[in-house]
């Protein structure tokens, strides 16, 4: 689930190991770029957080930020 807080859209994603994270952060990072909207995201080890805010309209939550949540809820 996707938490809503401070003008950002966050959600932490586990996995089994370091490949299956960066494999995931991988296919995001095609989706960002098709969707023209890119993500502030860390990876440690076998875990991705990802926050979403749409920049150029002020930092706030918007529905480029949503359409990019569920279509990374998609992969």
């Amino acid at each position: 689930m996707w938490n809503e807080k401070n003008n950002v859209l966050e959600k932490t994603f586990e996995f089994d190991d370091f490949t299956e994270a960066f494999s995931f952060m991988t296919r995001v990072a095609f989706l960002a770029e098709k969707h023209g909207h890119h993500p502030n995201w860390s990876n440690v080890y076998n875990k991705v957080t990802i926050q979403l805010t749409t920049h150029d309209e002020g930092n706030v939550v918007t529905k480029k930020d949503r359409d990019l949540a569920d279509a990374i809820d998609s992969l």
